[in-house]
């Protein structure tokens, strides 16, 4: 089984942690809080059932385009790699910290995660998460005996 979540929009990195003082007393918060809400939003209503086991996850990250290219220069971009911030494994940390005890039990079950930022016309996150099973019947990486 697959399951397929289409977030459209500007993809979302995780941040660090903010830290303040209040006298000695030093504490953190995330100011990423309202993003969060918003995107699992979105991603609850596409999420059927909680997968279990082994579970291999497919992320591809469409960037908005740049406004200050040309014409040409936007056309030749098009699905070209991103090589800019934000970074691809704070992407992947926010898909997979917004997605734990939703669309699975624990990250610990993930045994592969395959990701790719990509120059896209419309901004949008997608994503594929795969039982095990279903990953070894497509590919010839592991035998199944």
């Amino acid at each position: 089984m697959t399951i397929t979540i289409i977030i459209p929009g500007k993809p979302i990195a995780k941040r660090r942690p903010r830290f303040y003082r209040r006298g000695k007393f030093v504490g953190t918060y995330s100011d990423q809080v309202t993003e969060e809400g918003r995107w699992l939003l979105s991603a609850r209503d596409q999420i059927k059932e909680k997968l279990s086991g082994a579970i291999f996850i497919t992320i591809l990250f469409g960037m908005p385009i740049p406004k200050s290219l040309s014409k040409k220069k936007h056309q030749k971009i098009i699905n070209q790699p991103h090589t800019k911030k934000p970074d691809l494994d704070n992407l992947v940390k926010w898909v997979l910290d917004c997605l734990n005890g939703e669309a699975w039990e624990d990250d610990a079950s993930i045994f592969k995660i395959k990701a790719g930022k990509f120059y896209m016309e419309d901004p949008i996150t997608r994503i594929f998460i795969t039982k095990k099973e279903d990953f070894l019947s497509h590919t010839n990486i592991v035998s199944t005996e």
